[in-house]
């Protein structure tokens, strides 16, 4: 995955520079950024002991959901495909972001539900099959960036356009997601036994915590990243809703008298 995410984002970025268009710096160090944090995870301490350890596999679970996707979006790889990828892969990515999946998953309505239930699983019995089986840990490493890139990448579109009150919306309801990201990782660190019903796994270091304790370690992480990524998804939907407000005020003030007349009158007659 690595490797073919350097490959194609590179390539991309050497045609678009062929073609004479201009790619912000910081873009692409967010891309590397991606890259490398996704590598810690993988293949640090957290990557190596998350089928042991209850407080690595959430850390991990929890970075490759906020942060690598986040990191990802702000690299803007969709627009680089335009700018310096094949056509027809550009054409598919655009036709994939204006599907209705898509719209649905790019909003600040259905993404706080997703979060609530990819970290609800880990208040059930699933999250131990997840966390011990290798089918299990390997799913989480590619679906879940995806999902998480998935639910992010419309807010670095400056082609997807909403009505401001849809963006208003959004923008108070990203405030309930401040609320339902925190409700599992206050259940985890509040219960006192193991939910997931995994007992001790053998694991030779000295600072093995137990299982509730490493349950509590877990709903700690859990608790702070998810409040701590809540913050730069606030500030993309505040710049969305800033944009929606000026194209919508820029609108009203090229028309004519004439034409605000007939629009007053036209929405007095609904409202009759």
């Amino acid at each position: 995955m690595l490797a073919v995410a350097a490959v194609a984002y590179g390539r991309w970025l050497v045609v678009a520079r062929r073609r004479g268009a201009s790619w912000p710096w910081w873009r692409t160090t967010a891309f590397v950024a991606a890259l490398a944090l996704f590598a810690v995870l993988q293949f640090g301490i957290v990557g190596q002991d998350d089928r042991v350890l209850r407080w690595a596999f959430v850390l991990r679970l929890a970075v490759l959901f906020f942060a690598v996707p986040a990191f990802a979006a702000a690299a803007g790889p969709l627009a680089l495909l335009r700018t310096g990828g094949p056509t027809r892969l550009a054409g598919t990515a655009d036709a994939v972001l204006r599907s209705r999946p898509a719209r649905v998953l790019g909003n600040a309505i259905v993404a706080p539900l997703v979060a609530l239930v990819v970290f609800g699983v880990l208040l059930t019995p699933v999250a131990a099959v997840l966390r011990q089986s290798l089918l299990g840990t390997e799913a989480v490493t590619v679906v879940v960036p995806v999902l998480g890139f998935a639910l992010l990448a419309p807010l670095s579109e400056v082609g997807v356009l909403h009505s401001s009150a849809f963006a208003t919306a959004e923008f108070l309801l990203a405030f309930v997601e401040l609320v339902l990201d925190a409700v599992p990782a206050v259940v985890l660190r509040v219960t006192d036994h193991v939910l997931d019903g995994a007992g001790r796994v053998a694991l030779h270091v000295p600072w093995a915590p137990s299982p509730l304790r490493d349950q509590h370690l877990a709903g700690d992480l859990l608790w702070f990243i998810a409040e701590v990524a809540d913050v730069p998804v606030l500030i993309a939907l505040f710049v969305r809703w800033q944009r929606s407000d000026r194209r919508e005020a820029r609108a009203l003030d090229d028309l004519t008298d004439e034409q605000v007349a007939a629009l007053t009158r036209e929405h007095l007659q609904r409202r009759s």
